[in-house]
């Protein structure tokens, strides 16, 4: 078969949506579809899915991306996901993690933070597995919404479970039967270690000695670095479901940031300028940004640091020890920010009538303020507005899901300038949210002299210019900004057998297109403006003692 007729798929379940792309040896982007997914938020905190209404989704978006090509040219199918928790009984039909007991909602989504108090409950042991999660777990991970299952659903749900998967491990089941896990999934969630395996001990200190006893049956016994070919491939009936040949061969799973740090990392950049054009990929950020975002830095050799998550042993690429930072939201703060302003309905009207997407619209209108007023760029207009941008916790540096967002130098006015001012004084905080990380990462080791951007936020020229500014580095784009889907059809393509290594497969596939260079004008500010946003988390926790004082 030729080369020009060897094709990979790429799946990508996102928060919101599950995608596909169909994508050739060189990493060119051929088809790409989406469909969207369904999630309950039952009540506060509480964030559910169904594994039956994924599953459908991604049959609908490959179906879709192959119907143009024979699917024998299709040699291979890689999957990533979010970080959430497939609940399934021992016959693997969907069992329930609601309280309201509806065994169609079997999914506790990443981003769900029922499973405080175990997480807190977990920390205070400081069992020595905690090292390589910066000290301590989060409640976006597996142990502390295992905990909170068998405390809460015991009989509905802990006594009858047969399979806890991670997403992207359930994904590769479904599709070949095997109930191998990855190493990145089990590695970067579930305390497993690349080297020691499982800690009996710790399961067995936080409440959770069954699934010792079972020999760790039920969470994966099997484990496989990413890539690596699962089982014999597609088994004939998720052929029929994708509408692909019996056989395929399907990649070991990645979680979906890591599967865009692997779609870009690797991106040869000859030709720019930059400083790490002959350094190694240890010297680069992949920042993954969307409803929420990941900062990954690669190591030779383990660096820990404090409330970043790692170091994690060939989580992304194999031989590479990988940290990872991250924000609980991003993209869901601005939408929040944005979408309840009054002056909001204004905004979708103008943008509508323009024919530009509301953070267009944003973008033109705040240069257009910046224009009037003589300025190079819009950034100092938000000299007055204050943000701490963790509405939903802080991931890293602080690892403190306890943490809330605030805003400082609001006015009674409420109308389209004040809310376009509110929109880049948000977009500068999780800038300032992603220097706070750089600087710990830097700090304990890493030497980081340039950025990787993929992800829904990468689209968005205000958010990456701005990260360019504040951070002082250069940000690298891919030249397909689908990078999560490139990175998913990279492990469909090495399990394929057509590349002797990963590596070889990102070599090939991912590719760098523009680069943004810092702008040197609005340093000072940038510098005060982070002063400030250091200053009001210690205010917060300041304002939490006063409060929770006698």
């Amino acid at each position: 078969m030729s080369d020009a007729k060897r094709y990979y798929v790429g799946v990508d379940v996102g928060t919101g949506s599950a995608r596909a792309a169909l994508v050739d040896g060189t990493g060119r982007v051929l088809y790409t579809a989406v469909h969207p997914i369904q999630t309950w938020n039952p009540q506060p905190e509480f964030y559910q899915q169904s594994s039956e209404d994924i599953w459908a989704a991604c049959c609908t978006v490959v179906k879709e991306v192959t119907s143009a090509v024979e699917v024998t040219h299709v040699r291979g199918v890689g999957f990533d996901a979010t970080c959430s928790l497939v609940l399934l009984d021992a016959e693997g039909n969907p069992l329930t993690v609601s309280k309201s007991g509806e065994n169609e909602q079997n999914i506790i989504l990443w981003m769900d933070h029922r499973a405080m108090e175990q997480a807190e409950r977990i920390n205070a042991t400081h069992h020595a597995v905690l090292k390589y999660v910066g000290g301590a777990v989060s409640p976006e991970m597996a142990p502390p919404k295992l905990l909170w299952l068998k405390e809460n659903l015991v009989e509905a749900c802990w006594e009858k479970a047969g399979h806890m998967f991670e997403l992207p491990d359930y994904l590769t089941w479904r599709a070949t039967g095997s109930t191998s896990r990855s190493l990145c999934s089990l590695v970067c969630k579930w305390t497993y270690s690349a080297s020691d395996e499982w800690s009996n001990s710790f399961w067995q200190e936080i409440g959770l000695e069954d699934l010792v006893s079972d020999k760790y049956a039920k969470i994966g016994c099997e484990v496989q670095s990413p890539g690596e070919r699962v089982g014999k491939g597609l088994t004939k009936s998720a052929a029929l479901d994708l509408g692909l040949a019996e056989g395929t061969a399907v990649g070991t799973s990645l979680i979906d940031a890591h599967a865009g740090g692997l779609g870009m990392v690797g991106a040869d950049v000859k030709g720019h300028g930059l400083p790490c054009e002959n350094q190694p990929i240890t010297s680069r950020l992949s920042l993954i940004c969307g409803t929420s975002s990941c900062h990954m830095a690669l190591s030779k050799d383990a660096i820990f640091v404090p409330g970043v998550w790692g170091p994690y042993f060939s989580a992304m690429v194999p031989g590479l020890w990988l940290n990872e930072g991250g924000q609980s939201a991003t993209g869901k703060v601005i939408d929040h920010v944005v979408e309840t302003h009054a002056a909001f309905p204004e905004l979708k009207e103008k943008a509508t009538s323009s024919g530009k997407s509301v953070y267009e619209y944003l973008n033109t209108y705040l240069y257009g303020l910046a224009s009037d007023k003589h300025l190079s760029s819009p950034a100092t207009l938000a000299s007055g507005l204050q943000v701490w941008p963790d509405y939903h916790g802080n991931r890293s540096p602080l690892a403190d899901p306890s943490l809330a967002g605030m805003i400082s130098g609001l006015r009674l006015s409420a109308g389209l300038q004040d809310l376009a001012l509110l929109y880049l004084a948000t977009v500068q905080a999780l800038a300032y949210g992603t220097r706070h990380i750089l600087e710990a990462l830097q700090g304990a080791g890493h030497d980081i002299t340039i950025l990787f951007m993929c992800g829904g936020l990468s689209k968005n020229p205000l958010f990456v210019q701005t990260h360019a500014d504040v951070t002082g580095l250069p940000v690298v784009l891919p030249a397909d900004p689908e990078s999560v889907l490139v990175g998913a059809a990279i492990l469909g393509a090495y399990a394929s057998g057509d590349f002797p290594t990963i590596q070889s497969a990102m070599g090939c596939m991912a590719r760098a297109g523009s680069v943004l260079q810092p702008r040197k004008e609005d340093k000072r500010y940038h510098d005060k403006k982070y002063t400030v946003f250091l200053k009001m988390v210690e205010n917060q926790r300041e304002y939490a003692s006063i409060m929770s004082s006698t």
